[in-house]
């Protein structure tokens, strides 16, 4: 039985109930897992407000400002954690970003510092928070991050997102093979497109979507749950012998040749 009672978990990304992030909390909550969740400050705290009422009903413990690009805060989370908790089980990474205007036309038209940026925030983001969590998983763990098929083959539009997913898909290998010794696994989920605050930002992923729909053996994208389900899983004892693996949950369409 999948049960993660007693275990500490911090979910980072979620933006809105759309967030991929938000079907994984909820389903880690439903397994019993003692929730933390990080939120991306803003001015006007409109994000801290936003985010707070729709985790309440999963009633975290944590709920902490953190920007990666600050590793100030970054540091300032982990201690929190520290303090309160004295060890976390689980990360959650599930944090991109890149310029919209870098989300279409000609991959080579990209600015250096807009190339920079995605992969600051997309794929060093994993090494830096798992170095901070290291330290705290003292129990061993598990730290699931969100990757996409973009990182593997050429899909229209992704463009420097999908360097960012191929970098952070070796930062998973790395990251588990050095942390295997202190048994934390180090995992992605390759999940097929679902309509999100960030995906929307891609040109065409409505039609992506409905591509996936016609071609994939299932005949249908994936949902929130089905996500979470699998990082649950991933967390969980049900999964001690898997680490530094991408996990595609996709409905099939990734073994399609056509």
């Amino acid at each position: 039985m999948l049960d993660l009672t007693g275990k500490n978990a911090l979910v980072t990304g979620i933006a809105n109930n759309r967030s991929i992030a938000w079907g994984i909390a909820q389903q880690l909550h439903q397994a019993g897992a003692n929730l933390g969740i990080t939120y991306l400050p803003d001015e006007k705290g409109r994000n801290e407000s936003k985010v707070q009422k729709l985790v309440e009903p999963l009633s975290p413990s944590l709920y902490l400002p953190c920007n990666v690009q600050d590793q100030a805060q970054v540091d300032a989370t982990f201690g929190e954690i520290k303090k309160q908790w004295g060890r976390v089980d689980i990360l959650i990474h599930c944090l991109a970003f890149a310029n919209r205007d870098d989300l279409g036309g000609d991959f080579s038209a990209v600015k250096q510092e807009n190339f920079n940026l995605a992969l600051d925030v997309s794929a060093y983001s994993l090494v830096q928070m798992s170095a901070a969590a290291k330290p705290l998983m003292t129990e061993g763990g598990s730290i699931v991050t969100l990757t996409y098929l973009g990182g593997a083959r050429v899909v229209p539009n992704y463009n420097v997102m999908g360097i960012a997913k191929a970098a952070l898909e070796m930062n998973v290998r790395y990251l588990a093979a050095e942390m295997g010794p202190q048994n934390v696994r180090v995992n992605g989920i390759s999940a097929g497109p679902i309509r999100t605050l960030a995906s929307s930002a891609v040109g065409g992923i409505l039609d992506m979507i409905h591509h996936v729909e016609e071609i994939a053996p299932l005949k249908r994208t994936v949902t929130q749950t089905e996500v979470g389900n699998t990082a649950a899983f991933l967390c969980s004892d049900l999964s001690t012998g898997i680490t530094g693996q991408i996990l595609y949950v996709d409905s099939g369409y990734s073994i399609m040749g056509m």
